[in-house]
């Protein structure tokens, strides 16, 4: 007979899901498509140029261009997270392409940011920001209870101004992850930027992210060409929505419990034998 028992634990190590919208930013004017659709073909086209290459790096900026319409040419880019594969990469900006009319419609400007990568794209000659253009920020509603939590932050945070400066320009931009005592931290630069235009964007988002998320134990904030998270348990690894990470977890444990329950069993068997010797034994001398 055997003991068959089911347990299911979380998995203690936090992930994400890389293809999880964080946020989108439509233009509010919309395209005019003129005779032949040529703008909807034109965002097509980059969409399937960008979905392409992501397939091969981890950031790639291109146009798409017409003869004799410049107003219907598009330029866009997109960027995965440093620490994403490239078949994980291909995945994120393939679902940003699947899903980018449905969240922006006709917009002729767009930036849609998911956990693991980000897509945008404009109408050439549309109206430029500065790259330290705020974008989006959100502060976990966890307060810190720890005395000299916003020392310990602000110092995590500073490591990732001096990180991207020193970890180079790579194929998928400039990335840092790091620690400080309980903070994690983790920053990135479009691909496209050298290491004092990173270094000036990431100080313009730390500077945000202490004067907005106060004692919040997390945060998230986002310029036009760079972006940083701190967490307080560790920089989440990305995953796919399949939970692989909690699936081990659950293998893992159930063998232990397998293994405790062939144990049991032994001491079961261990008791009963010894109660049939005892009772022999009684029968023995009674008798």
């Amino acid at each position: 007979m055997y003991l068959v028992l089911s347990v299911f634990v979380p998995c203690v190590t936090s992930a994400v899901d890389y293809t999880n919208l964080v946020f989108k930013g439509c233009a509010e004017r919309e395209f005019q498509a003129p005779t032949g659709n040529i703008y909807p073909q034109n965002l097509k086209a980059l969409l399937s140029s960008l979905v392409s290459q992501s397939s091969q790096k981890t950031f790639f900026a291109t146009t798409t261009t017409t003869s004799g319409e410049d107003q219907n040419n598009i330029t866009g880019l997109f960027q995965c997270r440093g620490d994403l594969t490239l078949p994980e990469c291909y995945s994120c900006v393939s679902k940003i392409s699947d899903t980018a009319e449905k969240l922006c419609g006709k917009a002729i400007a767009a930036r849609i940011q998911l956990n693991g990568c980000y897509l945008r794209y404009e109408v050439v000659g549309f109206k430029q920001v500065s790259d330290t253009e705020f974008l989006y920020r959100v502060c976990g509603s966890t307060k810190a209870s720890e005395t000299g939590f916003e020392q310990k932050r602000d110092k995590a945070l500073n490591m990732v101004e001096s990180g991207v400066n020193s970890s180079g320009a790579g194929a998928g931009g400039l990335f840092y992850t790091g620690r400080y005592e309980s903070v994690y931290v983790l920053g990135q630069c479009e691909g496209d930027l050298g290491s004092d235009d990173c270094g000036d964007c990431v100080k313009s988002a730390v500077e945000r992210a202490k004067a907005e998320c106060g004692d919040s134990t997390s945060g998230q904030v986002y310029l036009q060409k760079c972006y940083l998270n701190y967490y307080p348990y560790g920089v989440p690894s990305v995953t796919s929505s399949s939970g692989s990470g909690q699936q081990h977890t659950q293998r893992t444990v159930a063998l232990a419990v397998g293994g405790l329950a062939a144990f049991g069993f032994i001491i079961v068997c261990f008791l009963f034998v010894r109660t049939v010797i005892k009772k022999r034994g009684h029968d023995k001398h009674g008798g």
